[in-house]
């Protein structure tokens, strides 16, 4: 465990809550993260895992501007449902993206397990733009994405990092539930919105 994997630790830690509290800050935090990580990654050859941190960094940019629209009296985002065709085309498409870049990995890297990585780094990216959409199936994707990485972590002897994973799994439930209870907020206000014009 090294000072930079603590500092990193700490401050994915903010950003993930933040993000569970609807508050559009997470973002320039959450810059501050994948940054430091980018550098772990590249030390223990995750290198698709890297490349997932650089592409986050731009992410950020798009999920604050995504999220500095569309927010409601309470200065928090206005949550969505995922469309089933989306659902769709992103899973297909995070699949093509991870055998593409496993591919790649594998062919011309030294990687570590450059096809779990791959998977990982292009399913993350399909939350990444599901949660900047603010989509709530974005939590269950994570859900799902941060177990697997406790396990990769954990192999990869990251254990601060394996149990920060473990954080976001919680983190994510509890994101999942709030954003569902705001969901459904959301759908009885506009319901009885309509019902008061009509």
């Amino acid at each position: 465990m090294s000072p930079l994997e603590v500092v990193a630790v700490i401050i994915n830690v903010i950003g993930v809550w933040l993000t569970t509290q609807r508050i559009r800050w997470c973002w320039p935090v959450n810059v501050v993260a994948v940054l430091l990580y980018v550098w772990i990654f590249f030390e223990i050859k995750l290198y698709s895992d890297m490349l997932l941190q650089l592409i986050f960094a731009l992410l950020q940019g798009y999920g604050w501007w995504r999220w500095s629209t569309g927010r409601i009296e309470t200065g928090k985002v206005r949550v969505e449902r995922l469309p089933r065709r989306e659902a769709l085309i992103s899973l297909l498409l995070g699949l093509g993206g991870a055998i593409a870049l496993g591919a790649l990995m594998h062919t011309y890297t030294d990687a570590s397990l450059p096809w779990l990585d791959s998977l990982l780094t292009a399913f993350s990216l399909v939350a990444s733009l599901w949660a900047a959409r603010k989509y709530v199936a974005s939590w269950w994707l994570w859900i799902v994405l941060d177990i697997i990485y406790v396990g990769l972590f954990l192999y990869k002897d990251l254990r601060l990092t394996a149990a920060l994973y473990a954080g976001f799994v919680l983190l994510a439930v509890y994101g999942l539930r709030a954003w569902r209870a705001d969901l459904r907020n959301q759908e009885k206000n506009q319901s009885t919105a309509t019902a008061e014009v009509l």
